[in-house]
């Protein structure tokens, strides 16, 4: 597996994305049933402005949001509650961006291990450039039973029962 970090925000240099990013996203790709060597993603550590200005660019929200997603390809499921289709051919899967300071306020804000927290969204990423959504309601349900599923394999708690990771809401 190739998960290529980008720091463009020095404060990312102490959290240890690199290791996080490839735990995360090994036991993603795992989870819904790919080989986790046979797949890239490439993850951005930024800045909320940073994240802010891509956020406006792309999803019209001229806000910091704490991860962005970015697939190569569509992949969403057409009925809702469905898992999307696993990808086939191309290894290069998309591009994930994660805002400094939002991250550090959620989990603080959460009582939350930073490092966990991370984890969760680079899990919740992961999911999305995978086709996982949360905008219907059986898609959400389905996209949070499966976050919760892996980070429970990595060793953290539901994000989403108070005593996890937290969840994003963000996006």
């Amino acid at each position: 597996m190739s998960v290529d970090v980008i720091i463009e925000d020095d404060r990312w240099g102490t959290a240890g994305l690199e290791a996080l990013a490839e735990r995360a996203v090994g036991a993603t790709l795992r989870h819904v049933g790919l080989e986790p060597e046979a797949w890239e993603i490439a993850v951005l550590a930024a800045d909320d402005a940073r994240i802010s200005t891509l956020n406006e660019g792309f999803r019209g929200k001229a806000a910091a949001t704490n991860v962005l997603s970015w697939p190569s390809a569509e992949r969403g499921a057409l009925a809702e509650g469905m898992r999307p289709d696993l990808p086939v051919g191309d290894p290069e899967l998309g591009d994930l961006a994660l805002a400094f300071e939002t991250c550090v306020e959620e989990a603080a804000a959460g009582g939350l291990a930073f490092d966990a927290h991370i984890t969760h969204l680079v899990v919740h990423g992961t999911l999305h450039i995978l086709g996982y959504d949360h905008v219907r309601d059986g898609d959400g349900d389905l996209m949070e039973a499966t976050e919760i599923a892996i980070l429970e394999a990595l060793g953290i708690a539901d994000p989403y029962s108070g005593n996890g990771s937290g969840g994003d809401g963000k996006d």
